[in-house]
Parts: structure tokens; sequence; C-alpha cells
């Protein structure tokens, strides 16, 4: 996410300044695409790197993952420094016009009562993306071959191993494309969240966590994502309700609820011991081909 979002900051922003000195005005259909294949390009790059030290060095994965996180982290911010003095020394860089396109509220012409447009329909097109994603995975994991392929991986890569299947390769490519993925949410945290700028208040960081917590939520099912991100959302700014009555500590306390009711959901699928509710066997584990 960190890698996604300030890649997607920088090429707006190179791409709006070169508009600028050229004096043009830029795509609709560039302002989008730029930052889009950049965001995934840099965190599919993390990816890389993470499948090199986990799946070919078989580090900790764990560790590692810990370790890439502050490494992004610092690769961001410093970059987001560079870029404000870019910008001239401002304090704060800013691509509105890239922003603007992304925070445009794509259903807002429905004609429906104001709290369903506000509730439902009131974003830009990246949650509706994020959806469309969801559903797509869910369908690739459960309905192809592919999937199905990449599933066995997960639970058993001896097994896999023994029918055919390609375990690196797998495990390669389903690294890389994740963290493509989850640079996308790198990028609708700058362009959308934070209105195109840069925050380097570890915000994205806090978000990231929170996504980590959903998938555990979730139970690693795609589908159940979709609510469950909503019902994360209400439940991280649901100290907004009560602002006035609460003070800055008080507002931490709600905002510790998305995890809170992580580790309900945990405790619930652990003595519970359902099979479709537990995480991959090979979670976390390296694959040694040789103790096969």
């Amino acid at each position: 996410m960190f890698l996604g979002g300030i890649a997607s900051l920088a090429s707006s922003f190179l791409y709006e300044q070169a508009c600028e000195k050229a004096g043009t005005a830029p795509s609709p259909v560039l302002l989008i695409l730029i930052p889009f294949v950049c965001a995934f390009a840099a965190g599919a790059f993390g990816g890389l790197i993470y499948s090199f030290l986990t799946t070919t060095l078989r580090a900790n994965q764990n560790v590692t993952g810990l370790s890439l996180t502050i490494f992004g982290a610092g690769v961001a911010n410093f970059f987001g420094g560079s870029l404000n003095r870019l910008a001239g020394g401002v304090g704060q860089i800013s691509v509105a016009k890239t922003s603007a396109v992304f925070r445009t509220k794509i259903f807002d012409f429905l004609p429906l009562p104001t709290v369903i447009k506000q509730v439902l329909f009131g974003y830009g097109f990246l949650v509706y993306f994020a959806v469309l994603v969801a559903i797509a995975v869910w369908y690739f994991l459960t309905k192809t071959s592919a999937g199905l392929n990449l599933r066995a991986v997960g639970e058993n890569p001896a097994t896999a191993d023994a029918a055919g299947i390609n375990v690196t390769k797998h495990k390669y490519l389903a690294t890389c494309v994740g963290t493509g993925i989850s640079g996308f949410g790198g990028l609708y945290f700058v362009m959308d969240y934070i209105n195109g700028t840069w925050a380097n208040d570890n915000t994205i960081e806090n978000l990231g966590w929170l996504a980590v917590a959903l998938v555990i939520f979730a139970t690693w099912k795609p589908l159940r994502s979709i609510w469950g991100s909503y019902l994360f959302g209400v439940f991280f700014w649901l100290y907004l309700l009560f602002s006035k009555d609460l003070t800055r500590r008080s507002q931490e306390i709600f905002r510790m609820l998305p995890y809170l009711v992580t580790i309900i959901v945990l405790i619930v699928v652990s003595l519970r011991k359902k099979k479709e509710d537990q995480p991959p066997e090979a979670l976390g584990l390296p694959y040694f081909r040789e103790d096969r």
C-alpha cells in the first residue's frame, strides 16, 4: 500500500507537471491509467522482493513481512518529502486534477433518497472496483482450475508438487498479483481518501493493519470481505456520531472496535473448528521440496 500510494502520486505529479509546462490539458484517461499502472507495478515489485526472500531463500514470512512494512514506509515517506521539494517546498504536494477524477461520484445521477446515495453510492469508482475485484478473486479461486491449483498449493504444497503443480511459480504469481492489488489500496488512500496529497502520519499503515484484520475476519473468503470491509468502516468511524461527547482518548477506544471484532472472530473460529473457516494449512510455512 505504501509503495502503490507513493508510486501513483509521483507518476500523477510528473504527468500533471508535464502537461502544465506544455500548456495542454491532461487527458482524463491518462489521469486514471498512469497512477493505476504505477500503483500495481510498485505493489507487485514489493511482492517480488517478498517472494524472493520467503519462497526462494525461505526466510521467515512474518519477520520478512514486518521488515518490508517498515521498508515501504521509509521509501514512501522519503519520496513523499522529495515530491514536496519538487513542488516548490510548499509543504504538501497536490495532484488535484487526478484526485478529482478518482473522487468523481459515478452514481450521483441516480434518483435515490439522499441517505441511500450517501451510504451506498456516494463514493469514487475505486470502491466499486474493489468489490468487482473481490468477486473476480472468488470466482478465480473457486470456479477455475488455476484457482483450485493455487488453493492446493496453499493447503498442501507437497501434494500439489507431487501432482505436477509448480509450487514456486504459483507462489510468486499469487504474491505479486496480490500485492499489486494491495497497491490499489495505496492508490485509493492517496487519490480519494486524502484528496491527492501525501501524509506521513502513518494513517496508511493503520489502514493496512486494518486490512490484515479484515482478511482474518473474513476467514480468507473474498465475498465475505465485501460486507466485512463495510462493517469495519462503520466501526472505524463510529466515533464521529458521538464526537461532541468524546475525548480524544475515548475516540481511540472506538477505533479499536474493528480489531476487537477480529479477536472475537478468531476465538469463535477456534472454538467451532470448522474446516471451511480455517486458514490455509500451509499458511506462513516455507516449502522444502527435498522434505517431500
